[in-house]
C-alpha cells in the first residue's frame, strides 16, 4: 500500500531532485571558479562565481519549500479525494516541481492514469513566460471592502 503522506524520505528526494541537481552543478561550479583563480582567470571566474552563487541559491529556496509542498500536497489531496478536478492542478503543471507534486497526489489517489490527460495543462514555454512579464492588477479586499482606494482604477 502506497504511504498517503508526502513526509517520508524518498519523497523528499524525489520531489527536491531540481534541487540536488542545482546543488551539483553549483558545487562543481565552485571547484571550476577555484581553478579559474588558481590560474589567475579573473575575467572567467567573476561571471561564473555569480552563476554559481544564482544556482545555489535557488537549490536551497527549493530546499526550504518543503513545508509549502507538504501544504499543497494536503489541499490537493482534500479537493481531489472525491473526485478528481483537473482544474485544482492547473498551476502546478506548469514548473517541474509541481508537476512532480502533482504526480505522486495522482498517485496516492491511485488515478496515475489521469496524468495524460493533466499534461493538456501544461502552457507552452513562451506563452509562460509572456504572462510572467506581463504586470497584473493586484485588488485587496478584507471583509468585502476595498484596502486602497487608489487601486480601484
Amino acid at each position: 500500500m502506497t504511504p498517503k503522506t508526502i513526509s517520508t524520505f524518498k519523497r523528499y528526494v524525489y520531489l527536491n531532485t531540481y534541487a540536488f541537481l542545482l546543488t551539483v552543478l553549483g558545487g562543481g561550479g565552485v571547484f571550476v571558479v577555484v581553478r579559474l583563480i588558481e590560474h589567475r582567470m579573473w575575467w572567467w571566474s567573476l561571471p561564473l562565481a555569480l552563476l554559481t552563487i544564482y544556482t545555489l541559491k535557488n537549490a536551497l529556496r527549493i530546499y526550504r519549500s518543503w513545508n509549502d509542498k507538504k501544504r499543497k500536497y494536503a489541499i490537493l489531496m482534500e479537493r481531489n479525494s472525491a473526485e478528481l478536478r483537473p482544474d485544482t492542478f492547473r498551476e502546478y503543471m506548469q514548473a517541474p516541481c509541481g508537476r512532480l507534486l502533482v504526480r505522486i497526489v495522482l498517485k496516492d489517489l491511485d488515478k496515475q492514469t489521469e496524468w495524460k490527460r493533466l499534461t493538456a495543462l501544461r502552457q507552452p514555454l513562451t506563452q509562460q513566460i509572456k504572462e510572467g512579464c506581463t504586470p497584473r492588477k493586484t485588488t485587496v479586499y478584507v471583509n468585502n471592502q476595498l484596502i486602497n482606494k487608489h487601486l480601484e482604477s
